[in-house]
């Protein structure tokens, strides 16, 4: 859902112009194990975890914020503290749009395709078990 609304919003026709990829949301370990990267790559992830060779043979990683990772991909570089909590003024302006919750109960397309899921007996019968609980 997240990825609809952002392609919808434009952001990641911006993300593919400016030549970034983009994974489905998991834990590296899976994308080490299918999309490695070069091999002495450098790579920053916003990953949970890392250990040598997991994204590739001999790629340095580096575990990042999203922020981070934002103001690394720009800069094409890891920023210095400075240069770090520079860019975080722009980050910070445009909070209130960048960490807004999306409400996806209140958009039509979701909402509708939420209405039409039926489920199985069997998930029914678990579902009832649960609420007995």
């Amino acid at each position: 859902m997240d990825a609809a609304q952002l392609t919808s919003e434009g952001y990641y026709a911006t993300f593919g112009k400016a030549g970034a990829r983009t994974e489905m949301p998991g834990c590296s370990l899976c994308m080490g194990n299918q999309a490695r990267v070069a091999d002495k790559a450098t790579v920053v992830s916003t990953s949970t975890r890392n250990f040598p060779n997991r994204l590739g043979k001999g790629a340095n990683v580096y575990l990042a914020s999203a922020e981070l990772a934002t103001q690394a991909a720009i800069m094409g570089k890891l920023p210095t503290p400075e240069e770090y909590l520079e860019s975080w003024k722009k980050i910070d302006a445009g909070s209130a749009d960048t960490y807004r919750y999306m409400n996806f109960d209140t958009i039509d397309t979701y909402a509708d395709t939420a209405h039409t899921i039926t489920l199985s007996p069997d998930m029914i019968e678990a579902a009832k078990k649960l609420q007995g609980a």
